[in-house]
């Protein structure tokens, strides 16, 4: 088996257990075909399994996401619940952390749900999907979870760039450019927040948001790192070599292949280093022992 030589925390993945997937709905022809997950994994991924993956690439932690992908009321969408994600960290606290999902149509009964995520299930950040709810993050709807976030000192990730079509009856629009996060960084210069998904096709976009504002950071999830712009991995190589986390947004792609396709990137050892495991302790606050 490879050995890799940093020991990577991947800060976006997926809950895939066969019980989390018996109660969303279907979406085995988008993520078997425009995504490419086997059949094999469509069948959903034990918390085992997935942990002699993370062992194989070399990833010591994943931040699991309690994901809420659009307003519970539309047949498309689903909430992943909080005990789901909490049973997991509290099987396996060494190995996984959680991360509340926000739906912005909930108002304040969901900034009591992300409070209650954090103070008693201790979950270290909240999610979103801008998307979902065709609501650009810069929106009046998100600012209530956006100061609840900067309350509790926890950060927020949240996709940029476009989105697909997931339900071919229910298209959705891309509302996450990511020049949104201008107005909310401006507006909340303590809230430590995250462009996940690059930004692509926007990453240029993204990478001078970051580079603006001390406190906006970029996630790598969902997109190859073969397929990187140049660019970003320029970026990732340099200046802006404290602003990056990694991610795969498991099941999209896959440990042990996006591991190795960072290997040949060719990164310098330092901005490697902090892509896969420095930054993300430092942006969430956690110590390397956690």
């Amino acid at each position: 088996m490879k050995t890799y030589d940093i020991p990577a925390i991947d800060a976006v993945v997926n809950l895939w257990t066969p019980e989390m997937l018996a109660i969303r709905p279907n979406r085995d022809a988008f993520y078997g075909g425009k995504m490419k997950v086997t059949a094999h994994d469509l069948k959903g991924v034990s918390h085992e399994e997935m942990l002699r993956r993370m062992d194989a690439a070399g990833i010591e932690r994943s931040f699991l996401i309690a994901a809420k992908v659009g307003p519970i009321m539309h047949k498309a969408s689903y909430h992943t619940p909080y005990a789901m994600v909490a049973e997991a960290v509290n099987r396996y606290p060494d190995r996984f952390s959680g991360l509340a999902g926000l739906d912005a149509t909930e108002g304040m009964d969901g900034v009591r749900q992300l409070e209650k995520a954090v103070k008693e299930y201790g979950f270290i950040g909240a999610h979103f999907y801008p998307h979902w709810f065709e609501l650009a993050p810069d929106h009046a709807k998100w600012y209530p979870f956006y100061a609840k976030c900067v309350e509790l000192n926890v950060p927020v990730q949240l996709q940029v760039g476009q989105s697909m079509l997931y339900d071919p009856q229910h298209r959705l629009r891309s509302v996450g450019r990511p020049i949104a996060l201008d107005a909310v960084a401006c507006d909340f210069p303590e809230l430590k927040i995250i462009g996940i998904h690059v930004g692509i096709p926007w990453t240029d976009e993204m990478i001078a948001m970051a580079w603006k504002h001390p406190n906006v950071f970029i996630g790598t999830d969902a997109h190859s790192p073969k397929y990187w712009p140049e660019s970003f991995v320029k970026y990732i190589n340099s200046y802006g070599q404290d602003k990056v986390i990694f991610g795969t947004d498991f099941p999209v792609l896959e440990f042990q292949r996006t591991r190795d396709e960072i290997d040949n990137l060719n990164l310098r050892q330092e901005p490697k280093r902090k892509l896969l495991r420095d930054n993300v302790l430092r942006i969430y606050g956690l110590n390397p022992e956690t």
